[in-house]
């Protein structure tokens, strides 16, 4: 009888461990450098925030936060990697808008976006803007509209890359407003920018972020914004929901995720370092600065947020065939 209720004292100190176990792991986090992988290339909006977190996070933690830039493929080949990886914690990534079309334009991903990752944060939302030469004659949206209408295809606008956000938001206006404007994919957004500061392209949409130093430099005009209000980094700019389409709005986003089966308690204690940093003043102002308008919801509400953006580009990709290199 001894031995018996020995046994299953042994047991029940057992059960009681190993159900404080994930938790106590997870208040210890991080006891190791942590890779955070950018699915962008350096120098991009991507690249940035995953730089600006990984500073603060060292800072808070006293732990390494190594910036690993895995590019190419529309972001999806760092997610791959992230996909793939140990659901330890000590690998997380930061994906960008991309992230929701690549399922409905890039055949055979090695990965699902819903089931493969844990969605930690939302980082934040931001504007697009559409941008002319400052020689061009368009002063506004309405300009553009009306230019196209009167000559279909005649309109041309320069994109970071065919299946873009930019992209996309052009197809869906064209469709609104029974206007045709021919898009011209560019591999990234440098090429993108030269060719509108020299006026090889008419017009570009891209981020608050990667229009906004160019507009300052008085290159370029920005003539709308995509953001339902007007955007603080580009005064004058109407919104287009102003400008003849009312209640429209598409932004660019940026989000942190960890790999699937990631534990909870874990998860939690993540996401807790993530809302002091991204509530840190000098790095809200940073991000802000980018045009980010700074969020910090929870991975719930990334993933709600992921799903709807998924069901609406891939609406605009099937109507207007859009395929990945168009």
């Amino acid at each position: 009888m001894n031995m018996f209720r020995f046994t299953l004292t042994v047991l029940a100190l057992g059960l009681v461990t190993s159900g404080l176990a994930p938790d106590a792991t997870a208040q210890a986090w991080p006891t190791k450098p942590v890779k955070v992988i950018a699915v962008f290339p350096a120098g991009g909006s991507v690249d940035q925030v995953a730089r600006v977190l990984a500073q603060q996070l060292a800072t808070q933690t006293g732990q390494s936060f190594v910036v690993d830039n895995r590019g190419g493929a529309s972001g999806s080949i760092g997610t791959a990697i992230l996909a793939k990886a140990d659901p330890d914690g000590y690998t997380i990534g930061v994906v960008f808008d991309t992230h929701a079309v690549n399922p409905s334009l890039i055949p055979g991903l090695p990965f699902d976006t819903l089931k493969d990752l844990t969605p930690l944060m939302l980082v934040g939302t931001g504007a697009m803007a559409l941008v002319a030469n400052v020689a061009q004659p368009y002063k506004s949206f309405t300009d553009v509209v009306a230019a196209a209408k009167a000559k279909p295809g005649s309109v041309s606008f320069g994109t970071i890359g065919a299946g873009s956000i930019g992209h996309l938001t052009m197809a869906q206006l064209g469709n609104q407003l029974g206007a045709e404007f021919n898009h011209i994919p560019y591999r990234g957004g440098g090429p993108l920018m030269n060719d509108a500061i020299a006026n090889q392209v008419p017009l570009a949409i891209g981020s608050v972020f990667l229009v906004k130093p160019h507009v300052d430099s008085g290159r370029l005009r920005a003539i709308a914004v995509t953001s339902l209000k007007p955007d603080p980094n580009l005064p004058g700019a109407e919104p287009i929901a102003s400008q003849g389409v009312p209640n429209f709005e598409a932004y660019t986003w940026w989000g942190v995720y960890a790999p699937a089966n990631l534990p909870p308690a874990l998860a939690k204690r993540i996401y807790d370092e993530l809302a002091k940093a991204i509530n840190t003043p000098a790095v809200k102002e940073k991000l802000q600065g980018q045009g980010i308008d700074v969020s910090g919801a929870p991975g719930s509400e990334l993933d709600a947020f992921v799903r709807k953006e998924i069901a609406r580009w891939a609406k605009v990709i099937k109507d207007n065939n859009i395929k990945s290199g168009d």
